[in-house]
């Protein structure tokens, strides 16, 4: 006889609950795609200090801050979402359930998409 598989502790317990373990590759490439997106918010929480500290000889003011805190929001909803993703994928492998769609690609393309539209507009209008 087999021993027991070993009993998870109380986070995984609440987080996962019911399933089965999925293969541990699965779980690790899981964790590595929230690891990216992570990874992307950090690059946003970047653009958005470098806007606000860097950027006064082009852009200016309240254009500045806006961009900014637009910056920073999208690295907030974009680490939060990264949450969420991971744990619906997770419970969906252990399920055995088809993966979720990506929620996250059409808002961080959005939010990027407006971001450079409107860095150009302010370098436009500075230019001029």
């Amino acid at each position: 006889m087999g021993d027991p598989p070993p009993r998870r502790g109380w986070l995984a317990r609440r987080l996962l609950p019911g399933g089965q373990e999925p293969d541990p590759r699965f779980s690790l490439a899981n964790e590595r795609t929230f690891l990216a997106w992570i990874r992307t918010s950090l690059a946003l929480v970047g653009g958005a200090i470098a806007v606000e500290a860097f950027a006064g000889g082009v852009v200016t003011g309240v254009s500045r801050s806006v961009l900014a805190f637009a910056l920073a929001a999208l690295a907030l909803v974009a680490s939060a979402t990264a949450g969420l993703r991971w744990l619906r994928v997770e419970r969906a492998m252990r399920a055995r359930r088809p993966l979720p769609v990506p929620a996250l690609v059409p808002v961080l393309v959005g939010g990027v998409m407006a971001g450079v539209l409107l860095t150009l507009a302010i370098i436009w209008a500075n230019a001029r």
